[in-house]
């Protein structure tokens, strides 16, 4: 997924290049009151707190189930990959 696609979708993310993990959670509401005293461009983001709001052990079940599910895809693929087909039988005619 592109980043602007994730950001307008809940859900946690991670990239594997730059091994960082987003969390998109819109449940949150801010008032929006606040923020019309400044003027912002539609790309800019506001610092709400550096703290990580998220429990580091569900992040972590999180990631280590998506590893099992992926590994065991993995595996599927790898099964079907070294499977030897055997030509179908000639008709008897």
């Amino acid at each position: 997924m592109q980043l602007d696609e994730l950001t307008n979708r809940p859900g946690t993310y991670f990239n594997p290049t730059t091994e960082i993990v987003l969390v998109v959670d819109d449940s949150p509401h801010l008032d929006t009151e606040i923020l019309a005293k400044d003027s912002y461009e539609a790309d800019d983001w506001i610092v709400i707190s550096d703290e990580v709001p998220l429990d580091e052990h569900a992040r972590d079940e999180l990631l280590e189930r998506f590893q099992i599910r992926h590994e065991a895809g993995a595996e599927e693929e790898d099964e079907d990959e070294n499977e030897v087909l055997e030509p179908d039988p000639e008709p008897d005619e």
